[in-house]
């Protein structure tokens, strides 16, 4: 007797959960990705990182850097880097707004989530940031640890 197989379970989305937390997000944006190949699929499955990644815009174009996508395990035609640089698509007016706040001292782009939209089309959602100090973080985490303190006293009445 064989066992049934079951449809793969696809991912709706991957998130930066240190993002938020080492950076102050100012100002959100989205844009589309350019992929090649397989890399769809490969996304779809959940087999994607966005910790460590970055994006920077480089002769009028913004390009996303050190996305890590896992090539697809049945893909024979090519093999593709992992790590490699994918354009983002926006539009000149959204790239030349980034560009003149990004040349303000300390704030960068940072890729938030990627997720896929109602049709079905990649979707990264950028914030322009500014780094946290380290007394920031802590004031974070203070506050995280006492919202979990009261949530827990709300259970028990």
């Amino acid at each position: 007797m064989s066992k049934k197989q079951g449809k793969p379970e696809y991912v709706t989305a991957i998130s930066n959960r240190k993002a938020r937390f080492e950076f102050e997000i100012l100002d959100t944006i989205e844009a589309g990705v350019e992929l090649l190949g397989s890399e769809v699929k490969s996304v779809r499955l959940g087999k994607a990182s966005l910790s460590e990644s970055y994006a920077m815009i480089h002769h009028g174009q913004v390009w996303l850097e050190n996305m890590q996508i896992t090539p697809y395990e049945h893909n024979t035609l090519d093999t593709l880097e992992p790590k490699r640089s994918r354009r983002l698509l926006l539009h000149k007016a959204e790239i030349m707004r980034l560009q003149s706040k990004i040349s303000e001292k300390g704030l960068t782009l940072i890729p938030l989530k990627a997720y896929f939209n109602k049709r079905g089309v990649l979707k990264i959602e950028l914030g322009l940031a500014r780094g946290k100090k380290l007394y920031d973080k802590r004031e974070t985490i203070k506050n995280r640890d006492a919202e979990r303190q009261l949530q827990q006293l709300k259970k028990q009445y």
